[in-house]
């Protein structure tokens, strides 16, 4: 079965065709700037032919026309016709307490997902003109939709409910829900897979370290814990996103600097993290390279992100009773054998034992503690796009 998996963000779309026989990768390609000046497509087949496509994608209802048309050209293609898609599989971003699993999308479903935009009014909306405009184009494909915090619906509610009125999470369901969530499945999954271990009887931490970063506790395959909440803001500091804050600093940030609740918003969301912290850069690579050059608020913002995945491991570890495998995953988790070395080197209590050579590598599964550690630490790539198409898969044939 050939399937779609489409990933609709603001401004971009990210996208890959599969033939789930194989589980191969037939075409892989990014529409970006819709809607912005330079707009373009970037398209990229199974036999390395590639096509750019520099034009005006004026919505996202342009971009896929464009993007399907891509598939089917005679020279850059790698389908004859629309028609042989028979899934079309979406990330969808939030789902909710409403949505726990992957949902084969009708009608009823999508107006449940339009109301659930108030708890995600960033990423949802466009999940949705998405979702809408692959139904429009392909109305013979199934439309599946598969959600990023569904895996952590698993967590306890000891774990997920906030120490707030209880009337509030009734009303408005203020709660931890969670993110990253097929990245999680997926990296625990494989790794389990690699170790020769069951996932029902496996505790691992994923530590899904990017731009965006969050790490969750997986025990016997579902999540029990994890350290985004109610938004994707809290948890570790990101590339411009505070992670965790003293609440109490947002009124009094508002007091003291005269800012709207938009702009306090706007401050922990797209001005704080790393980039706030060293006043340099939200890119962990440029950190790096200035922090070896001497830049002291470049290594400050390298501790604080090491201490605190540092933090979150042992408490994690805690809740987990215990501990078989820490798994590094997501762009930053992949190569950065500095982070790996300082978070790894700061759990040295653990038993873990560091392979200096191994730890160099980039991008590849591979265990980079050394043989008889009593924790497994490991790099497994993610590959959100293959949870998305198997999940896809599951539903459609059925």
């Amino acid at each position: 079965m050939l399937i779609l998996v489409v990933n609709c963000g603001s401004s971009s779309i990210k996208y890959k065709l599969m033939d789930m026989k194989q589980e191969s990768v037939l075409l892989t390609g990014l529409a970006e700037r819709i809607g912005l000046v330079g707009s373009r497509i970037k398209q990229v087949s199974h036999t390395e032919k590639e096509l750019v496509l520099e034009q005006d994608l004026p919505d996202h209802k342009a971009a896929l026309e464009t993007i399907l048309k891509g598939m089917t050209d005679p020279q850059y293609g790698v389908i004859e016709d629309i028609s042989m898609i028979k899934a079309v599989g979406h990330r969808a971003v939030h789902g909710g307490e409403k949505f726990n699993k992957s949902v084969i999308i009708d009608e009823e479903m999508m107006q449940e997902f339009e109301v659930l935009s108030e708890l995600a009014p960033l990423h949802n909306p466009p999940n949705i003109v998405g979702i809408r405009t692959c139904q429009a184009l392909m109305p013979h494909a199934i439309q599946v939709g598969v959600f990023d915090t569904a895996f952590h619906q698993s967590i306890p509610k000891h774990a997920y409910i906030y120490g707030i009125p209880y009337d509030l999470y009734e009303k408005y369901k203020i709660r931890k829900y969670g993110f990253h969530g097929t990245s999680h499945k997926y990296v625990s999954g494989r790794a389990a897979e690699i170790l020769g271990k069951s996932a029902d009887d496996f505790k691992a931490i994923v530590c899904h370290l990017g731009n965006g970063s969050s790490i969750t506790a997986v025990k016997n395959g579902e999540s029990i814990d994890t350290t985004m909440g109610f938004t994707p803001l809290p948890g570790l500091p990101m590339g411009t996103r505070s992670g965790d804050i003293d609440p109490a600093i947002i009124p009094f940030l508002m007091e003291k600097e005269d800012l709207s609740i938009g702009q306090v918003n706007d401050l922990l969301n797209k001005k704080s993290g790393v980039l706030g912290i060293s006043g340099l850069s939200s890119d962990f690579r440029d950190l790096e390279d200035a922090a070896v050059e001497g830049n002291e608020r470049a290594e400050l913002a390298l501790s604080i992100f090491a201490y605190s995945i540092i933090k979150w491991v042992g408490a994690f570890t805690a809740a987990l009773g215990g501990l078989d495998a820490l798994i590094f995953t997501g762009g930053i988790g992949e190569n950065s054998k500095d982070v790996r070395e300082r978070v790894l080197k700061g759990l040295a209590y653990m038993g873990i034992e560091i392979d200096e050579d191994k730890n160099k590598s980039r991008g590849k599964e591979v265990i980079v503690s050394k043989p008889g550690a009593g924790v497994t630490a490991m790099v497994v790539p993610t590959n959100e796009e293959l949870m998305i198409a198997r999940e896809t898969l599951e539903l459609a044939s059925n």
